[in-house]
């Protein structure tokens, strides 16, 4: 029999008895590793539209995470990240690969101040991701944080923990920008991706990557095992995202596109291999420190509707139950004129 999944549209968090008096005595902290804690549990995804310096220093700013992409020559990477740092952020990541330069790459981010290292490769399950977390795992020890992904399933989330991974971002095929199931036929939704790798035994930090839109979508995240969310869509259309803005038909649009569509592919590499991604354009929001303020004020209220005062008791009193197409338009707001 084949297994059913769900995503984040097909399920509902039941309202719990509360006795939180204000949501400002919710905390939202949660840490990467015993040494990497932060206020906010939202990560910026390591796309060429989504993070450079502006946008990595304002995800510290207002106490996030943010991951410098890898399209970008060495030297240039670096100098993102001492412009971060330079900034006064203490917290960056960057990304690199697992083939050609990534081992030299690391160094140099190494050498420039970053104390987390994302491997950033779409299906992380993979020998290759394997010899990568080895090496880097066996040349720095614990002198600096290794995140990897992404996967799908239990089995990747394990191996890559036993590989050497302290965080691993779970979802495939999931993003706004990604058409991976469309032109592979393979992915899983990623909430269920999420309830499924939560049950791990390893102590790898979970973060849940593809398919949220909505702060509704982070506290079904975290309430099904997450312990952060990374973000694209929602933030690309930042002032701090890299990029021009644009006017069509007087409103101003920003580039998002997927780094495996063909416009990226051409542009980092100067040829296409699987086109698994498109572009597009995202309105402009302004600061990411607003939209990160709305985020975490509707985070706290989910949470408070589960009388939950921290992420791990969301997580264990948090119940889920699925709806019908139709309770997924009752649940959007569906009155049939506004002004």
């Amino acid at each position: 029999m084949l297994k059913r999944s769900v995503c984040f549209d097909d399920v509902l968090l039941v309202p719990q008895y509360s006795d939180i008096m204000s949501r400002k005595d919710i905390s939202l902290c949660s840490s990467l590793d015993d040494s990497l804690k932060f206020e906010l549990p939202v990560i910026s995804s390591p796309m060429d539209t989504v993070t450079e310096s502006s946008m990595a220093a304002a995800m510290c700013r207002s106490g996030g995470l943010g991951i410098i992409h890898r399209y970008n020559t060495m030297e240039d990477q670096s100098r993102l990240v001492r412009n971060v740092l330079e900034a006064g952020a203490y917290n960056v990541g960057a990304a690199v690969g697992v083939s050609g330069d990534y081992f030299d790459r690391t160094a140099n981010l190494v050498a420039a101040g970053v104390r987390i290292i994302c491997i950033d490769i779409a299906h992380g399950h993979h020998t290759m991701m394997r010899h990568a977390l080895k090496t880097l795992r066996n040349t720095y020890g614990n002198a600096i944080h290794i995140m990897a992904g992404n996967v799908a399933t239990p089995q990747a989330f394990n191996d890559l923990a036993d590989w050497g991974a302290d965080s691993i971002r779970v979802g495939i095929g999931g993003g706004s920008i990604c058409s991976t199931r469309v032109q592979t036929g393979h992915g899983v939704p990623t909430l269920q991706s999420i309830i499924d790798c939560s049950t791990s035994d390893r102590d790898a930090t979970l973060i849940a990557d593809g398919g949220i839109r909505t702060s509704g979508d982070i506290v079904k995240a975290l309430a099904a095992g997450a312990d952060f969310v990374m973000l694209g869509s929602l933030i690309a259309g930042a002032t701090e995202a890299p990029g021009d803005p644009v006017y069509i038909s007087g409103e101003m649009f920003k580039t998002y596109r997927g780094m495996a569509s063909k416009d990226a592919q051409l542009a980092w590499r100067g040829h296409t291999a699987s086109v698994e991604g498109v572009s597009s354009m995202v309105p402009v929001i302004g600061k990411v420190a607003s939209t990160l303020d709305d985020l975490e004020t509707g985070i706290r209220s989910g949470l408070s509707y589960s009388g939950a005062l921290n992420i791990s008791e969301l997580q264990s009193k948090s119940k889920f139950i699925q709806q019908s197409s139709a309770g997924a338009v009752e649940s959007s707001t569906h009155i049939s004129k506004r002004l």
